[in-house]
């Protein structure tokens, strides 16, 4: 069944051209200068400090480095960081912190 949805969700995203974020629960990061960082389809939080902040994805980890650091919002699939930000990584399954 799981790849039966995972079928019909490409199919949706190729065919419909339905953004793959919506269909499929891919991660979407914005950030807005250098003093926002809005994640959308997160997993959670697995680390926190004012100079680093480590949130799951579906499909890895996103690093996000910088100054004064903090959650503006969390909600069940949103998350929006504030600070100086200096630096954001995706980290794919296998790569380390």
């Amino acid at each position: 069944m799981r790849r039966l949805s995972r079928q019909i969700n490409k199919w949706l995203t190729k065919g419909m051209e339905v953004p793959a974020d919506v269909t499929m629960g891919v991660p979407r990061v914005t950030m807005i200068g250098h003093l926002h960082v809005y994640i959308e389809n997160h997993r959670g939080i697995l680390s926190f400090t004012p100079q680093l902040i480590i949130v799951r994805l579906s499909e890895g980890k996103l690093e996000v480095k910088g100054q004064d650091l903090y959650i503006k919002a969390i909600l069940p699939e949103e998350l929006v960081l504030e600070g100086t930000i200096e630096q954001v990584t995706h980290l794919g399954r296998g790569e380390e912190v």
